[in-house]
């Protein structure tokens, strides 16, 4: 039966390399041809938190310091910073030679534009501009960052690893309206975007930038030289998974980049594939509006909670029990700021309670829209399982199905969900992205201004956050963060429904990919 499979997935994927005129390429060229996790629609690494935009990002543009694999931020645009013996003020200066793809030079300027940019958008960067009495250029080369009270994340921030990664982008495009798409992609990293090569829905097309200046030092996560050893990357948008398998079987592509965990076996036996675990876990959410009915009644997003087996629903999604685990706390399981304070709606599972939590909400039988993600079957899987769930409490739900990328076009949406909006989408996130309160915006409480997509809004929420950026030690930190995260359960930010892995799996003619939760293509050598 997997042997037919099989074969029948090849043949899908033939006939679908041939249409892109791929399967009669040479194995030695240096093309890196992957199939990412969703296809590129949007192209704004600020405007969303994707993650294939943040990929897109990395390949494009570039930081101004960039977290190593020990989690240590390193100058990355930077040549050298310094800080005021108070505390208040930071002067960081440009290395010589930086230039976008337009062939412009990097300015002070830009910066400057670029982090007000981001910090409209991303939680990090919010804090950091909460803290700012200015930012200011001093020269071409040089920028002023003046802090109202001393604040220890400073660096952290610009070095922030995941969606929102604060890149540097001219000048012009940075002040673009930060909830507004930028109208083009001209960045200064190590890769270029051909914009008239790239077809949503088909493929995206990157070369080597030949003006991109390496940092000296090793490449480690983000950081050091990202030295670029091939000619051109191309992301290829195949959705079915197994067609995607047997295309990296077959040699036709060489990276791809989430298969599902039942396909792992079939890859593990081939000599020529290599499974690549994730340095980091993931985290699944499931997002609730709470703008509109019945979301907007914390009984009906306490019942959500309720609603909610981990084990169960990470064996229905995941499947094999190697990778995932059952695990409560917002800022992840093995993390300094584990705790499972408030968690006992979530660990309890009580289908009765779910059907009372609805009628206290008030709930009249209207429609609940659930997004599914049909091209990502980790987000699939979930949203059909808690369609599935839903139903069983007598709930209405209509579960309807749209690729990834229109997802994240339409969960920016305000409206109600009888009107084109929504009422709960699937998703995940790296713990890059959750391990502290600050970077993990899902337990913001900032409203509409602030908040991410959902925009739960709860000031005791937004407070203790404030709290938590200031705290000077690891205890006072820790004693904040069961605070924050014994509210974000009052409030249900978000349902974490459990911990998982996905590896990347690659060809063995690739070599030199570093450890990351993001794919970086730089470092890397096609043979």
């Amino acid at each position: 039966m997997l042997k037919s499979i099989k074969n029948l997935a090849h043949s899908s994927t033939l006939f679908l390399l041939t249409f892109m005129g791929l399967a009669s390429l040479a194995y030695a060229d240096n093309t890196i041809r992957m199939v990412a996790h969703a296809d590129l629609k949007n192209i704004d690494p600020i405007w969303t938190t994707a993650y294939i935009t943040r990929n897109h990002g990395y390949m494009v543009y570039d930081t101004l310091f960039a977290l190593d694999e020990n989690f240590n931020p390193q100058p990355q645009m930077v040549e050298n910073h310094t800080v005021s013996e108070d505390g208040l003020i930071y002067e960081f200066t440009l290395r010589k030679g930086l230039q976008w793809h337009d062939d412009k030079p990097v300015t002070a300027q830009d910066c400057v534009a670029s982090l007000l940019r981001w910090g409209a958008r991303d939680g990090m960067g919010q804090k950091l501009m909460d803290m700012m009495a200015s930012l200011e250029t001093m020269d071409t080369r040089t920028f002023r960052l003046t802090l109202k009270k001393p604040y220890g994340l400073v660096i952290d921030s610009l070095a922030k690893l995941s969606s929102n990664v604060p890149f540097m982008m001219p000048e012009r495009l940075a002040k673009t309206d930060p909830f507004e798409q930028v109208p083009e992609t001209i960045g200064s990293g190590p890769f270029k975007f051909i914009k008239d090569e790239w077809i949503p829905g088909v493929k995206v097309v990157y070369v080597k930038n030949e003006a991109y200046i390496p940092r000296e030092e090793p490449a480690s996560f983000a950081a050091g030289g990202k030295v670029v050893n091939v000619d051109r990357v191309e992301w290829l948008y195949i959705p079915d998974p197994a067609t995607a398998m047997n295309a990296l079987i077959a040699g036709e592509i060489d990276f791809f980049e989430v298969p599902p965990v039942d396909l792992l076996p079939i890859m593990e036996s081939n000599p020529e594939i290599i499974i690549k675990p994730l340095p980091l876990g993931i985290q699944g959410w499931m997002r609730l509006n709470h703008l509109h009915p019945p979301f907007n009644n914390p009984a009906a997003r306490q019942a959500m909670l309720w609603l909610v087996d981990q084990k169960n629903f990470l064996q229905a999604v995941i499947g094999n029990p190697e990778y995932f685990q059952t695990c409560p706390a917002f800022f992840g399981c093995g993390t300094p700021l584990e705790t499972a304070i408030g968690s006992e709606p979530l660990m309890g599972h009580d289908m009765d309670r779910v059907r009372e939590l609805f009628a206290e909400a008030g709930y009249d039988g209207s429609p609940i829209i659930v997004m599914q993600a049909t091209d990502t079957p980790a987000n699939s899987g979930a949203a059909l399982m808690t369609a599935q769930l839903l139903r069983e409490a007598g709930i209405n739900v209509e579960l309807q199905a749209m690729d990834w990328s229109t997802l994240t076009s339409r969960r920016a949406m305000t409206d109600p969900p009888s009107e084109g909006g929504w009422n709960i989408f699937i998703t995940w996130w790296s713990g890059a992205d959750i391990f502290n309160p600050i970077t993990n915006i899902g337990v913001s409480g900032g409203c509409q201004d602030r908040a991410w997509f959902g925009w739960p809004c709860d000031e005791e929420l937004e407070h203790l956050r404030h709290e938590y950026a200031l705290a000077t030690s690891s205890d006072a930190q820790f004693r904040i963060a069961e605070q924050i995260q014994k509210r974000a359960y009052e409030v249900v930010t978000y349902v974490n429904w459990g911990e998982f892995n996905t590896p990347f799996a690659y060809r063995n003619n690739l070599t030199g990919f570093l450890s990351s939760p993001v794919p970086f293509f730089w470092n890397v050598e096609k043979q």
